[in-house]
């Protein structure tokens, strides 16, 4: 891959594997970017997006019409650099228009070599991907060697299958929040949102954080009140050493609170099953519905895997919490005989609606009461 700076709006291109052809001009850097495409349906929060490290190793299209066109603001940030492989939108504007922004987006794209396309009919790119499904894809600059191109991506490995949490986790453990809170969390960072700290934190939480590589028996020498299993990039079902690790963490008795790769983690260290989406739940819009409470929510969703709901129903220990209500894919569990839950969205919300953030306040009520 080659990447340079750009600056000349020069001609670029969208190939999917399946040989479809978007055009467009160049926005970011030069260069050619490898990855599954897929789409956001969010019309705002576009920085926390493209610094989730969920999106490692995906090519983003973005469904709002305008990208760029508030800047950036560092404290939106989710991550310390963008974590998607490149951006496809219809207009990026290069200088926003917020009073509190600290930066311009195309900065963030140059300084980390990503390639970034707009100009493109997302519209149809989108349609393109509800009826044909996620597949591999490229972003290019180098529109005069796409036929040399085609071969790189047909050799791309598939998302199914792809252990990607090692490439986005914290390479050493760090401590988030005051030492003198009430309650203590290990979290495992497998690609952990900066939001969920701050939501922990703010409920009176002093939190260490662990690396991906980290052993069980590390992991659990840390006195604490419970554990977090974070969300993450990659197939959880590649990930067979975590499995055993989280059905470690689970069986110490201890409160455990799991969100979107956490959770089907959780999920897989209990015998469940998880299955790859035709295209993904992305955006913040999606409904979910609390099956305790006959309660509806308006969620933030980032995931291309799920738990399949036949293993949930089968399982006599594992309870269906949350229920996805545009197609009734599994959105929360947990276990019938332990404190422990999850859920597949982000109660977080970066971006999104705050519905869900009494998820952490139930962890908390779990902490206390253990």
């Amino acid at each position: 891959m080659t990447i340079s700076n750009n600056q000349t709006h020069q001609p670029a291109a969208v190939l999917l594997a399946d040989g479809t052809v978007f055009h467009g001009i160049s926005t970011g850097a030069n260069g050619t970017s490898i990855g599954e495409i897929c789409f956001n349906t969010g019309m705002t929060g576009y920085e926390e997006i493209f610094t989730d490290p969920s999106y490692f190793g995906q090519i983003m299209v973005t469904t709002n019409a305008h990208i760029g066109n508030y800047g950036v603001n560092a404290d939106e940030a989710e991550s310390d650099s963008l974590k998607i492989a490149g951006l496809i939108c219809r207009n990026f504007t290069h200088k926003g228009s917020r009073v509190a922004k600290t930066g311009e987006l195309i900065d963030s794209f140059v300084k980390a070599g990503k390639v970034a396309i707009s100009g493109v009919d997302t519209r149809a790119l989108v349609r393109y991907i509800r009826k044909n499904g996620a597949q591999n894809a490229l972003i290019t600059t180098e529109v005069n060697r796409l036929e040399e191109l085609r071969q790189e991506l047909a050799s791309a490995p598939s998302m199914e299958g792809l252990e990607l949490a090692s490439k986005v986790s914290a390479s050493e453990a760090y401590f988030y929040g005051s030492a003198d809170a009430k309650y203590r969390v290990a979290a495992y960072d497998f690609g952990i949102k900066r939001n969920i700290l701050r939501c922990l934190a703010e409920r009176d939480c002093y939190i260490k954080v662990f690396p991906v590589q980290t052993e069980l028996s590390e992991f659990l020498s840390w006195e604490c009140d419970g554990y977090f299993l974070s969300n993450g990039p990659g197939d959880p079902a590649a990930m067979q050493r975590e499995h055993q690790i989280v059905a470690g963490v689970v069986n110490t008795g201890k409160p455990v609170f799991g969100i979107c790769l956490g959770h089907q983690l959780i999920a897989l260290s209990q015998g469940l099953e998880t299955f790859k989406m035709h295209h993904g739940h992305r955006g913040i819009n999606h409904p979910i519905l609390n099956i305790s409470s006959g309660l509806g929510e308006i969620s933030s969703q980032n995931h291309g895997f799920a738990v399949t709901a036949d293993s949930v129903k089968n399982n006599p220990d594992v309870e269906l919490t949350h229920l996805h209500l545009n197609d009734h894919t599994v959105a929360g569990i947990r276990l019938k005989n332990k404190p422990v839950f999850s859920v597949q969205y982000h109660p977080e919300s970066a971006p999104g609606p705050h519905d869900s953030r009494y998820l952490f306040d139930e962890f908390i009520t779990q902490l206390s009461n253990h």
